[in-house]
């Protein structure tokens, strides 16, 4: 029961910075699956087949020809979280029993089913190294939480988790402006620096949270588009240099990222000493608090599995 409450509290963390016009009525989802399903860009990366969109807007989904079902009439074999293995869809274990649905569900394609309900960025402009070799939402080796840790991507840039900071003095930390992207589903994110107030928004825009220091009185940003060229150049000849020297340029592109344990990048941010300024940032004191207090760290270290308790249970 305790490791629900802190799913449930770490996972409503992404629902305070776009807050729905009504709150969600999850009634048809007793297994409380929208939980963590509900919020766009929520995305797995997957090494061959691109990406894999986990949210299910819950209004649209309610008004599909499926709404009257939870999630688990037609995702039997889901008991737990993480369900990174076996996710299949039963259409004909509680519905469509005659041989003939069996034959139409058989044709249907299961991949594009809920595709009118979801929403997610695919493409985003961003000139930096870190994105000619890496993919829009990056994380993927960590199955428990890579859907979660994908969801940074509409809110900040990588370079806020992943700078080595003791190299740059005098950081801090604002909006990077607006960037130009395209979405899968209704736009969602930041539009727009939410300091001004009378900035418009746009289908296509939204502002990230990034670094930037003080160069000689000058704002400078910590975005690394100074290595973006010799990235490329390395990516079009990676497959002619040997191994050592693929090695070594790869450790250039990163002298100065730090990979970090997932637990030390989430308490970075989500503590009372974290480095993000909310309020500086624009965000109200009832956000600001929400997001400095919830125990996203409770969540990645003390917990691997999550089973589904029977909550709703009459």
């Amino acid at each position: 029961m305790n490791a629900r409450i802190i799913l449930v509290a770490s996972i409503t963390l992404w629902g305070l910075l776009w807050s729905p016009a009504h709150p969600p009525a999850l009634a048809m989802d007793p297994d409380g699956c929208l939980t963590c399903h509900q919020y766009p860009g929520m995305v797995t990366s997957e090494d061959h087949a691109g990406i894999k969109l986990l949210h299910i807007d819950e209004d649209r989904y309610l008004q599909s020809a499926h709404g009257k079902l939870s999630c688990k009439q037609c995702h039997t074999v889901i008991e737990k979280v993480p369900h990174t293995g076996d996710t299949r869809v039963e259409c004909t274990t509680q519905c469509h029993l005659s041989d003939a649905e069996k034959r139409k569900v058989s044709e249907v394609a299961l991949d594009e089913f809920h595709r009118g309900e979801q929403s997610a960025i695919v493409r985003l402009d961003d000139p930096t190294s870190c994105r000619v070799c890496h993919p829009l939402y990056p994380h993927r080796q960590n199955n428990m939480v890579r859907g979660l840790l994908n969801l940074h991507t509409g809110f900040m840039v990588c370079s806020v988790c992943h700078l080595k900071r003791e190299k740059f003095p005098d950081i801090y930390y604002d909006w990077n402006g607006t960037e130009t992207a395209d979405f899968i589903g209704e736009p969602f994110g930041t539009f727009y620096n939410p300091k001004l107030k009378r900035a418009s928004k746009s289908q296509h825009f939204l502002s990230r949270i990034s670094v930037y220091t003080r160069d000689q009185g000058e704002r400078k940003s910590l975005m690394n588009t100074w290595d973006t060229a010799a990235a490329h150049e390395f990516k079009s000849r990676q497959k002619d240099l040997s191994p050592v020297a693929q090695k070594e340029r790869q450790a250039f592109f990163h002298r100065d990222i730090s990979r970090k344990e997932i637990s030390v990048a989430c308490d970075e941010c989500h503590s009372k000493d974290g480095i993000l300024d909310f309020k500086a940032l624009g965000f109200d004191e009832h956000i600001s608090s929400n997001l400095i207090n919830l125990n996203i760290k409770g969540l990645v270290t003390h917990y691997k599995t999550f089973y589904f308790p029977q909550l709703f249970e009459k």
